[in-house]
């Protein structure tokens, strides 16, 4: 796929839950195809997440070809962004019939930045570009709605890993305060830890190289960014199924094989 679609994917689908506007966008997202045709011989796993997992969804396939069949929650061929923990208790039991999948192995899953950005006084999801304004939804809220959406997860019988929010700067739009990553992941880490779920930390692997990885005063990561990430999640996947000698190809490599 081109990667300029691939960047065009993010951005878009950074603002948008479940779908996105028809026009230009909707023609060019079709040059590649999400929906994957998998080996049935393969154990099957589900990647759940707002943008940035959007961003390593592809990166992800392409390093466990032949390993495991990669998943995300698809529609009219274009990818879905999770969105909040309210999303996720509205959709998840559609998600977790992706492509008709009867049995997962593994959910790679994660919420919280959707959570954590600022709205409009007065208004449900309207986003806000003050400091002060409330979050969509409270550290606490959101502990409980994690919960409600861990029982769910948990009742596939699929093995579960939960990736931490990733970190951003000061400055984004629509307003997210720094201090509220590490708020809502600590509120994560103790649902986690209740319900003896391994996290993958994204938050503490990718915050000391946001200069390096991600976009200026944005919460995207750039290519190379998402490329790095991919190979934490991959690695995290391939233990928890003890898929062995996992290789990956050169960040050019890759991207040449996925526009194929």
């Amino acid at each position: 796929m081109n990667l300029f679609y691939r960047i065009l994917i993010v951005f878009t689908l950074s603002f948008t839950a479940f779908s996105v506007e028809p026009g230009s966008f909707e023609e060019k997202a079709k040059a590649y195809k999400w929906q994957l045709v998998p080996d049935p011989s393969l154990p099957n796993v589900l990647i759940l997440g707002d943008s940035i997992s959007i961003g390593y969804t592809l990166y992800v396939r392409e390093m466990l070809k032949g390993k495991a069949n990669v998943y995300r929650p698809v529609a009219n061929d274009k990818p879905l962004n999770c969105g909040d923990t309210a999303s996720g208790l509205r959709n998840l039991e559609a998600w977790l019939k992706t492509q008709d999948v009867k049995k997962w192995d593994l959910i790679h899953f994660n919420w919280g930045l959707h959570d954590l950005k600022r709205i409009q006084p007065g208004t449900h999801y309207k986003e806000a570009r003050d400091p002060s304004a409330a979050p969509v939804r409270s550290v606490e809220d959101y502990e409980m709605n994690l919960q409600k959406l861990v029982t769910s997860l948990k009742a596939t019988k699929a093995k579960l890993i939960f990736a931490t929010t990733t970190d951003y700067p000061k400055g984004v739009v629509p307003c997210r305060l720094p201090v509220d990553a590490q708020r809502y992941n600590d509120a994560a880490e103790k649902v986690m830890m209740t319900n003896k779920i391994e996290i993958n930390d994204l938050y503490k692997f990718t915050q000391p190289r946001l200069k390096e990885l991600q976009m200026p005063v944005n919460v995207h990561f750039s290519l190379k960014g998402s490329y790095i990430i991919a190979k934490e999640v991959s690695d995290h996947i391939a233990d928890k199924l003890n898929i062995k000698d996992l290789k990956f190809d050169s960040f050019s490599k890759m991207n040449q094989a996925m526009r194929k």
